[in-house]
């Protein structure tokens, strides 16, 4: 009996993230997923990408299924998932140039998106070796200027603040400012399926 958690969504989404990945990820050596959710995305892109080394993480409950997608895959360049609530406690000692989160801003509270970034901005802070080519690529529904950029996102929007009012679609200029100030520079805006975005920032190389 498989008991691998499923997210149809992960199936429809996985290509066209990947090709956006494939272009900005091809330099790097080491990726750190946020809320690895199923595993589904992990196994993917680690199986296409073998030059990345694909650490997944998220919180303690999905541990189990993450594990489950690795093992079943059994792929050299993906250890084992770390547990990860971005609102509490310290980021595991994983050492990365890469980072990727698909579908969580929304679902995340607002002080938990300023955390991820302040956590980020910790470890670039305080890496061992400096990564002027740090690439973060973050994946979702984002409103600009303040607006929906499609009916079905305000649906969605209402449908995430009906559940817990501190849910929402996210505005891209809120988050490219928590971005902006932890050194990042928004390198590219790529519409996707389903009114979706691929937000891809790059940190900021000295003069």
């Amino acid at each position: 009996m498989n008991t691998r958690p499923f997210a149809p969504s992960c199936e429809r989404n996985r290509d066209p993230i990947l090709e956006v990945l494939r272009v900005h990820f091809c330099g790097a050596r080491s990726v750190f997923e946020i809320g690895s959710g199923t595993g589904q995305h992990a196994v993917h892109f680690a199986a296409a990408m073998p030059w990345l080394r694909w650490q997944c993480s998220d919180r303690v409950a999905h541990l189990p299924g993450i594990s489950a997608w690795l093992d079943e895959a059994a792929l050299p360049n993906t250890p084992a998932p770390v547990e990860l609530d971005v609102a509490h406690g310290s980021w595991p000692p994983v050492e990365f140039d890469a980072m990727f989160t698909a579908n969580t801003l929304h679902i995340m509270y607002w002080e938990e998106v300023e955390a991820l970034f302040a956590g980020l901005g910790e470890k670039l802070a305080f890496a061992s070796a400096a990564p002027p080519f740090f690439t973060l690529a973050v994946y979702g529904p984002f409103n600009h200027g303040g607006d929906f950029d499609s009916d079905s996102n305000r649906d969605f929007d209402a449908a995430l603040r009906a559940r817990d009012p501190r849910m929402g679609v996210r505005d891209f200029e809120a988050v490219d400012a928590l971005a902006r100030a932890i050194g990042l520079q928004l390198i590219d805006d790529i519409a996707m399926p389903a009114s979706n975005r691929s937000l891809v920032w790059r940190h900021s190389i000295p003069a």
